[in-house]
């Protein structure tokens, strides 16, 4: 610790020594002039910098690949250079402090954050977040890893009751974060919105104090999410620091009254303030005294590693010598996905992307647009497509439309996410009215389907006949991080070149916990057998059909979980047909996680692509063509069948939850854990992935190394070409005297083989590899006896064995 930041908080009084505590507005800290200290400011992430915008439009961004993206690298040293990429980034936007990595564990298959997230194996997502998080601060940027902890579902995220036994914490929730805290040094943590086991995380102090401060040493800043602080003395008595957004709703003069009254010790505001000005000495924010700006830097080098990491991530599940494309003459571009630029989930992780390369865009660029034919197929939205341009809107200064406009703008696309300085602040943000107009022109003749949802009472009007009411009749539902509600539909026969206006009135309404307005509006043609039977008449005489299908960041996205796992709409449909029409069918999918894949013995070939960045269809081209390697490996198992997962349960407490509480019930038989111990076979397993060549695991050494374990895995490339593959090496306990998993993921390596190439390969094994936490004690604990490790290439591979022998210990960490 400087003497420098010690000198500062002694020379503030108390009530300075608070202002630090307390965001002054939704992305930055106050300045303390009186001390010439500059203002801290902060940006969204992960997989970009936002900086201090909307959730929509703002100065352009980098847009990386999206978080379980990166955990199919399995490819910690390119986490890092991500996150160095990104610290650029976030300096671009003026900023010092990145919210950013998403570690939470992948539970189930439908939280709508998984995209964010690495994995649901612990080990694999500490390795990625520790590298992630160490490029970005050593670009001069905090990491704020998040949402610590217990946040691994969406649904009533803000107030729900995680119940978690200690031991599934220790090993499985809490195990990325404490790699960040004693491996990585993170300065920043943010502490999620629910409850864990009673208690709301911002006030926990078993979970801030006792485990982050005094077990793992951490010195950094914890942060609240954004408005997930709901008290004064219990979040700073707890071991939260920084109350955020600003304007301050629990510190600020109710927390000097708190240390006036004895419920909150003034050694503890300046402990809380000493990190804050720590955290800005760290990211140099105490000696940045320029005026604050948002550029938009396209960058050649991010480009290219956008584009090698979207390669990197892609994981080819299945290949009978389709792929890589050998020059075919005509291609049948098909789905949904096709021509739209599928880069990233939705929520806070979503910006404004300098540009988007779709599927589509990137085989004109291979193959030349003439050989080339599209079809659209089906449609796989799960809110109508948004109204581009044109947009007029007037704004009122009260909540009825009453009187002259006090100020009017154009806008667009037909989306408004309204958090602070609406209508350049003429209006009070929380007490509002708006009217938005809008034309259509409809460009064939059919049915045409108009969608509203908001975060407001609102309506819309199609030629001055209202079609949509959710002003007087609003209920919530799933949109705008459990703001607003479920989209309304209505449906209209128009002509083609015939032109509709619509015209979308909204008004403020009072928040449930978060406080925003907002609304989306858009209209589509619907789609129907015809255009399933024209794109399997356009695969037939093609080379090759690709499809591309699968989600979008409208069901992967923060504030909402899915229902299922099967593609939405009519998307499995189209697959069947296509490749009843064109033997040499690829599907590409795009998701967030993991789909039901019930036409998967009808195709010869499936690339999960997830949401890879705005280089998109540049990255997917590379694959298919075999220019790069896919060098994917599932971070998440693919089960079968929804009712596979391991939280699927005929007791709702378990999932989604009941009554504010979600049941931990599976422990630490969580992904891959669960199917083993079940003896269900899942459609592909965790850590599964093919190549265009192919790497044989051939032996396994082990022998004992200090206090710890080597392992010696002896590899092969038994192929034609080069190739890569992910080692992993797994632990099982032969007789443990508690409940564990026949085999743990405990270290991993990527490894880059050319043709014939042989390599032995030796990873270090800790003692912690082989204990569990002993809830008791409080301490890990190795059983002693027979360990057996597993090497192979996923969680269902693993056909070499070997075994060590082991004596009992208790760890001191």
């Amino acid at each position: 610790m400087s003497n420098r930041i010690e000198d500062l908080v002694d020379r503030m009084p108390l009530e300075e020594q608070v202002m630090l505590l307390s965001g002054e507005d939704f992305w930055s800290l106050p300045a303390i002039e009186r001390l010439d200290i500059p203002k801290l400011r902060v940006t969204d992430g992960p997989n970009g910098a936002r900086g201090g915008g909307s959730l929509v439009g703002g100065v352009t961004a980098a847009a990386f690949p999206v978080g379980i993206a990166i955990g199919a690298t399995w490819d910690p040293a390119l986490a890092q250079q991500i996150g160095g990429a990104l610290a650029e980034e976030v300096h671009s936007k003026g900023a010092h402090v990145s919210l950013a990595p998403t570690v939470n564990i992948h539970r189930s298959v439908t939280n709508g954050r998984n995209f964010e997230c690495y994995s649901e194996d612990p080990e694999l997502t500490a390795a990625l977040a520790v590298g992630y998080v160490r490029g970005l601060q050593e670009g001069g940027v905090s990491a704020t890893i998040k949402h610590f902890a217990g946040n691994e579902s969406e649904i009533e995220r803000t107030t729900m009751n995680s119940e978690v036994d200690e031991r599934s914490l220790r090993e499985i929730y809490l195990r990325p974060f404490e790699a960040a805290v004693k491996e990585a040094g993170t300065w920043g943590i943010m502490s999620s919105y629910n409850k864990l086991n009673g208690t709301y995380t911002a006030e926990n102090e078993w979970l801030l104090t006792t485990v982050l401060r005094q077990e793992w040493g951490y010195d950094g800043v914890v942060m609240s999410d954004w408005f997930g602080s709901r008290s004064t003395a219990p979040t700073v008595n707890a071991g939260l620091d920084l109350e955020m957004p600003g304007p301050t709703r629990d510190r600020g003069d109710k927390l000097v009254a708190a240390v006036e009254a004895g419920e909150v010790d003034a050694a503890m505001v300046r402990e809380r303030a000493l990190n804050v000005l720590r955290l800005m000495e760290r990211t140099g924010a105490l000696d940045d005294r320029t005026e604050w700006t948002e550029r938009a830097e396209d960058k050649a080098e991010h480009r290219a590693l956008i584009r090698k990491a979207g390669a990197a991530g892609a994981v080819l599940l299945k290949n009978e010598g389709t792929l890589p494309l050998a020059a075919p003459k005509r291609v049948a571009v098909i789905g949904p996905n096709a021509k739209v630029a599928q880069i990233m989930g939705g929520g806070s992780a979503q910006l404004n992307p300098h540009y988007r390369i779709s599927p589509w865009d990137g085989l004109v660029e291979r193959f030349g647009a003439k050989a080339l034919t599209f079809a659209q197929g089906c449609q796989n939205h799960r809110w109508e497509p948004l109204i581009e341009d044109g947009l007029s809107v007037d704004f009122f200064d009260n909540e009825s439309l009453s009187g002259e406009p006090v100020h009017s703008e154009t806008m667009g696309p037909s989306v408004a996410f309204w958090l602070e300085g609406v209508a350049a602040g003429k209006v009070d943000a929380k007490h509002f009215s708006a009217r938005i107009t809008a034309r259509f022109t409809a460009e064939e003749a059919g049915t045409y389907s108009f969608g509203l949802h908001a975060a407001a009472y609102a309506r819309m009007l199609i030629d001055g006949e209202e079609a949509i009411d959710v002003w007087d009749s609003w209920t919530k539902g799933r949109t705008f991080f459990e703001e607003g509600c479920d989209e309304i539909t209505a449906t209209r026969d128009l002509a083609a070149g015939q032109t509709v206006e619509i015209v979308v009135e909204m008004r403020t309404k009072p928040a449930d916990n978060l406080h925003l307005t907002g609304w989306r509006f858009g209209v589509s043609r619907r789609l129907g057998d015809a255009d399933i039977a024209a794109a399997a008449e356009a695969a037939k005489d093609a080379d090759v059909a690709l499809v591309f299908v699968g989600r979008s960041g409208e069901w992967d996205t923060e504030g909402s979980d899915l229902d299922g796992i099967a593609l939405p709409g009519r998307q499995d449909e189209l697959v069947s047909a296509v490749a009843a029409a064109n033997p040499s069918t690829v599907v590409v999918l795009q998701t967030g996680g993991p789909v039901e894949m019930p036409w998967l013995d009808e195709v010869p070939a499936v690339l999960q692509a997830w949401y890879p960045g705005q280089e998109c269809g540049n990255a997917i081209a590379d694959v298919l063509t075999g220019d790069v390697e896919p060098g994917g490996r599932l971070p998440q198992t693919f089960p079968a069948r929804w009712s596979d997962n391991p939280t699927h349960s005929q007791d709702p407490e378990v999932y989604p939850g009941l009554d504010g509480k979600v049941r931990y019930e599976e422990g630490v038989f969580i992904g891959h854990r669960h199917y083993e111990q079940q003896g269900t076979t899942p459609l592909f397993p965790f850590g599964f992935g093919l190549g265009y060549s192919t790497v044989a695991v051939e032996g396994l050494t082990v022998s004992a190394s200090g206090d710890g374990v080597e392992a010696t895995v002896s590899l092969r490339n038994t192929g034609e070409r080069d190739g890569s593959t992910v080692v992993q090496l797994y632990v099982g306990e032969r007789d443990a005297p508690l409940p564990r998993p026949a085999r743990e993921l405990k270290a991993f390596r990527k490894v880059v083989l050319a043709a014939g190439e042989s390599e032995e390969l030796t990873i270090p094994l800790a003692p912690r590899a082989f204990a569990w936490f002993d809830v008791d004690a409080g301490k890990w604990r190795i059983t002693g006896g027979t360990y057996k490790l597993y090497a192979g290439l996923s969680s269902a591979d693993l056909h070499c064995e070997a075994a060590v022998e082991l004596s009992a210990a208790t760890l001191d960490k």
